[in-house]
């Protein structure tokens, strides 16, 4: 693996540091008025979610980690635990639904995750950034509401809550972006 100096590192690097991998979520970089620069490098545990702040001066290497990332679709969760399938070899996986965090509810049967993978050891996914859900529960228009900016709340058919249009009702479907959670267009 390529090491890096400590002046190098960018958020969304991935390090092996202190025995386990960590990616890079703030970069710092700082120049006292006395003694060396160096990278307040703030990261995020990729096995267990802790956190650490770290200081790199630019003559510290660092291993950055490159993961690999393969397509894999989704096809049922059983106990926690969701399986996926490769798109090219067709063998089976399961990964914990944790994974996924607060973007879980957006999983559909049939979609491709992007799992990212060191050595055989899943460790992220990636969802598609837009998903079309199903308006379940919203309140009606109101005549004369036409003032800009004016959202209202939604439920979806996944349990996710979300501001839409005054003009988007119940039973449509809409694009919800799944970084953000929020609405992104009419389907």
């Amino acid at each position: 693996m390529p090491k890096i100096n400590g002046n190098e590192i960018r958020p969304g690097n991935i390090l092996e540091h202190n025995g386990g991998l960590w990616t890079a979520v703030k970069v710092d970089h700082v120049k006292p008025g006395k003694g060396g620069a160096f990278a307040q490098v703030e990261m995020r545990n990729l096995r267990n979610g802790s956190k650490l702040n770290e200081r790199f001066r630019s003559a510290d290497k660092v291993e950055r980690v490159r993961l690999e990332q393969k397509d894999q679709q989704f096809l049922y969760e059983s106990d926690g635990m969701l399986v996926f399938m490769d798109s090219e070899t067709f063998e089976q996986i399961e990964i914990p639904a944790e994974i996924l965090g607060e973007r879980r509810p957006f999983l559909q049967d049939g979609m491709t995750a992007v799992i990212e993978y060191y050595d055989s050891e899943a460790l992220s996914a990636q969802l598609p950034q837009k998903v079309i859900c199903k308006i379940v529960e919203t309140e009606p228009v109101v005549k004369g509401q036409t003032a800009a900016n004016s959202f209202k709340p939604a439920l979806l058919d996944n349990g996710i809550r979300v501001m839409v249009p005054p003009f988007v009702g119940t039973d449509e479907d809409i694009v919800v972006n799944t970084e953000t959670m929020e609405y992104a267009e009419r389907a």
